[in-house]
């Protein structure tokens, strides 16, 4: 399995899944890392590990059609067969989401269906959930459809919230399990685990 990982950020979901490569624990190949932002580090993450490295974005094309034809024809140039996307902040075109229909995961830092859809990323999440007074987080891994954080489940793991955490706290603690969880969830998709019907998903033993 060819995998795009997507990104805007600093990349440590991508590094995860490098680093998971290199020990041996991860069958795909990571053939292309796409960023919508010039200056995310993911960039230089995947040039330090010969990694094909692209930026795009809708800001550098004259209308929408040639913005999609362009990723259309970088994901096709690596022969991409699966895309994660880890830290990427823009919403995938609906005609990639169909080309690539349940070959899409998100990895979001909270138990979906909670505290997810537009504009909660990052440390909004974590301030939100201590803000509700939740007594447990966690990590979600899902299919990504249409709409923000609303594709079917695939993996999810728990994160306790103590009374004493900030957001930064709470974050860090989050982080360490997507790192864990992301590369997991990924291999079983390479070694096809998953089984998709509808908006279930059952994970072969």
């Amino acid at each position: 399995m060819r995998i795009a990982v997507f990104v805007s950020g600093g990349g440590t979901n991508l590094q995860a899944i490098i680093d998971a490569a290199e020990s041996g624990k991860f069958s795909a190949e990571i053939a292309l890392v796409l960023s919508s932002k010039p200056d995310a580090y993911a960039l230089e993450r995947a040039k330090e590990h010969n990694i094909p490295a692209v930026y795009l974005s809708s800001k550098e094309f004259s209308s929408r059609d040639d913005f999609l034809n362009a990723m259309f024809d970088v994901l096709e140039a690596h022969a991409i067969d699966f895309i994660a996307l880890a830290g990427y902040m823009k919403k995938v075109p609906p005609e990639i989401v169909q080309r690539f229909k349940n070959r899409i995961t998100n990895i979001h830092p909270a138990l979906l269906p909670a505290f997810g859809g537009k504009g909660m990323y990052g440390m909004r999440v974590h301030r939100a959930v201590i803000e509700y007074g939740c007594k447990v987080t966690g990590v979600t891994v899902h299919l990504v459809d249409d709409q923000y954080d609303h594709g079917a489940i695939v993996a999810q793991q728990c994160v306790p919230v103590s009374d004493h955490d900030t957001p930064e706290t709470l974050a860090e603690r989050v982080l360490a399990i997507e790192h864990l969880l992301y590369p997991k969830v990924l291999e079983w998709f390479a070694q096809e685990k998953v089984i998709v019907s509808g908006n279930s998903v059952m994970i072969l033993s």
